[in-house]
């Protein structure tokens, strides 16, 4: 697992991480979120004896990354897919990965084949488009089958089957028992892939819980209601305390779970069309939790007369 105590990192006088201490555990997907700025690149970068911290530790497997001889065996890692030499192939560089940690020559093939890479294994990797790249990048985090997974923004660039593609994997590494540890801005998709969730924001820990108390605790949901009597209805509902709300045609309601509303509405003899409970998504999660952590907030554009100057 990956154990963090007390990480910090100060670059001047600010703080990019502060203090924080999480775990990663095997068997599960942990979902790695926190908006621009937040520490999340730091953190994964201490993580692999990259950047140094200020004070507190991180450890793999109860030991730093770099004090073990062959670290590709044990913690595989994607945080700069174009980190490449371009005038190599693929498979070379590859090649030169596994000879420098000990890793068999034919594992190469074995995961050049993995991420779908045998047709240009021999391209140079300069030539490369953002997709491939991230396949490579991919290659290189398996290329030790290591315990311990590491991935920053592993979709960027990919097609819809490949972020299909690495979902899957993700949760197959999990499912192997591996420590799977993945950062994404794609709320989407780490809806559907992650297990648990750290949250960070301006380098303090927001969050540390399963995905679906995450959403349960920073999410809103409502009962949807539509009724040919729709004032009669509300005004029951709201007699009985409940929040009720008009949008858009249909009732929400808040207060009460759906069976117990059709239960009071049915009773009282009043008809209903539409009864569905409605959560938020985990982008309306995240975004309630991070909106006093995100660095840079864009407003709206401001009209313009037809010469392109402000209205």
């Amino acid at each position: 697992m990956i154990t963090a105590q007390r990480l910090t990192k100060i670059y001047g006088d600010k703080p990019a991480v502060d203090g924080i201490s999480f775990t990663v555990e095997p068997g599960r997907v942990t979902g790695f979120l926190g908006p621009n700025g937040a520490g999340k690149s730091t953190t994964m970068r201490m993580v692999l004896g990259l950047d140094r911290p200020t004070s507190g530790r991180v450890l793999v497997n109860g030991r730093r990354y770099a004090d073990y001889p062959a670290p590709l065996r044990e913690v595989g890692a994607l945080l700069e897919a174009r980190a490449l030499h371009p005038g190599r192939s693929a498979r070379d560089h590859l090649r030169w990965l596994a000879a420098s940690n000990g890793i068999p020559r034919t594992r190469v093939d074995e995961v050049l084949g993995l991420v779908g890479l045998e047709s240009v294994a021999d391209k140079r990797v300069g030539k490369f488009s953002l997709g491939m790249g991230q396949r490579l990048g991919i290659a290189v985090a398996l290329l030790g089958d290591p315990p311990v997974v590491v991935l920053d923004e592993p979709v960027n660039g990919l097609d819809p089957e490949g972020i299909r593609w690495v979902r899957t994997l993700a949760r197959e590494l999990a499912a192997q028992g591996r420590t799977v540890f993945v950062s994404s801005h794609l709320m989407s998709e780490m809806a559907l892939t992650a297990d648990h969730l750290v949250v960070v924001g301006r380098g303090r820990i927001l969050a540390d819980c399963s995905m679906t108390d995450f959403i349960a605790d920073h999410a809103t949901s409502y009962v949807r209601v539509a009724s040919p009597q729709r004032s009669e209805v509300a005004d029951l509902l709201r007699r009985q305390g409940l929040d009720v709300a008009l949008h858009d045609g249909e009732l929400r309601v808040q207060g009460l779970d759906a069976a117990s509303v059709g239960e009071l509405v049915g009773k009282n003899g009043l008809l209903l069309h539409e009864l569905t409970l409605v959560r938020s998504s985990l982008e309306d999660a995240f975004m309630t939790l991070t909106a006093d952590s995100v660095e840079y907030s864009a407003h709206s554009v401001p009209t313009t007369t037809t010469t392109g100057i402000p209205a």
